[in-house]
């Protein structure tokens, strides 16, 4: 297979500088490794993966990340298993947790709210994921009390729930409290997300000038960050450059 041969030549020598230095990073300097590695590529390679690397839990999330590739509503099943075997809080929450990251909000909330008994009746974690699952269904009303009860946490402060929380604030008529929780999330080279937010706050609240401002000021701090945070924050970035030039448009017409 000719057009396959270079290909699998680079791959094989990739592979045997991934293995050497993880040899040696990891103080497995032992001759029949390392002659293993060079002299017999692709044994020695796929030998040392398995039996240094992928090893014990290691191996068990590359095995589990596969699975999830291969088969997505594999993980769901499996943890729904978990649920009718053993239906305890924990196995609750993380299908809960797996059908809001899939799209099944409706199943999600139904977990979520089911599990707030008990010792878990004020548990905080399946209040901020139910202001996440509330918010993706319009539930605006529900979202202000479990907001009111997590505002003095400082977890709470620098999350997307928090987000939600001053977003579904202005939705239920509530602008100034909105404004508020807006306010402890504008700071300068960060939250991101929370400013753009902030910025289509002030643009429902036909505040402009402000909009653009604070848009701007998002625009002009990305160029002093690392590729990594450009990276991170590359959404809210692009969405604040978008909305930045309607409303100059809107400003020229």
């Amino acid at each position: 297979m000719p057009f396959f041969s270079p290909y699998f030549y680079y791959i094989t020598i990739g592979l045997q500088l991934i293995c050497v230095i993880h040899c040696l990073k990891k103080g497995n300097t032992a001759g029949y490794w390392i002659w293993l590695i060079i002299f017999l590529p692709l044994i020695g390679c796929i030998a040392y993966l398995f039996m240094e690397v992928f090893t014990g839990r290691e191996f068990e999330k590359v095995q589990s990340g596969v699975s999830t590739v291969i088969n997505p509503s594999g993980r769901i099943k499996k943890l729904e298993a978990n649920l009718r075997f053993s239906d305890t809080f924990n196995n609750r929450i993380a299908l809960a947790d797996a059908y809001l990251e899939k799209g099944f909000t409706d199943r999600a909330i139904e977990l979520y709210e089911s599990s707030l008994t008990g010792n878990f009746t004020e548990n905080e974690y399946v209040h901020s994921k139910l202001i996440l699952a509330y918010f993706e269904k319009k539930r605006y009303e529900e979202i202000v009390p479990l907001g009111q009860k997590l505002s003095a946490s400082p977890q709470f402060l620098r999350s997307r729930p928090h987000i939600m929380y001053a977003s579904a604030l202005w939705y239920v008529g509530k602008e100034q409290e909105a404004e508020k929780e807006f306010l402890k999330m504008k700071s300068k080279f960060s939250d991101y997300e929370a400013r753009y937010q902030f910025a289509m706050f002030l643009v429902r609240a036909n505040r402009n000038d402000e909009a653009r401002q604070l848009l701007k000021d998002m625009i002009n701090e990305s160029t002093y960050l690392t590729s990594r945070e450009r990276s991170a924050n590359g959404k809210w970035l692009q969405l604040a450059k978008i909305e930045s030039q309607r409303l100059q448009n809107t400003a020229n017409t």
